[in-house]
């Protein structure tokens, strides 16, 4: 089950114990890169291009929930919204 992204005004948070800050993400992605391999063989990414990529799972680092995982709004988002809203 794909596990979606936090955005400007998201963040992830755990429901189990509250976790903010510390999640192991589990990620498959299709990418294009251009490597330059220098005179001795050894490899250089010097471009990356992600074509695709899907968030599979996170898990919480501090109780180990996988699927457990919410968007929450971040501090001060909705302040932040609300003063561009009267500015646009």
């Amino acid at each position: 089950m794909a596990v979606p992204l936090p955005t400007e005004a998201t963040r992830w948070r755990c429901t189990l114990c509250g976790n903010l800050t510390r999640f192991d993400v589990t990620r498959s992605s299709r990418v294009v890169e251009f490597v330059h391999l220098d005179l001795a063989g050894e490899p250089n990414v010097e471009e990356r291009e992600v074509l695709t990529e899907t968030v599979e799972s996170v898990r919480c680092r501090w109780c180990n929930a996988v699927d457990q995982i919410e968007l929450v709004d971040r501090p001060g988002a909705a302040a932040e919204a609300a003063e561009q809203a009267k500015r646009a």
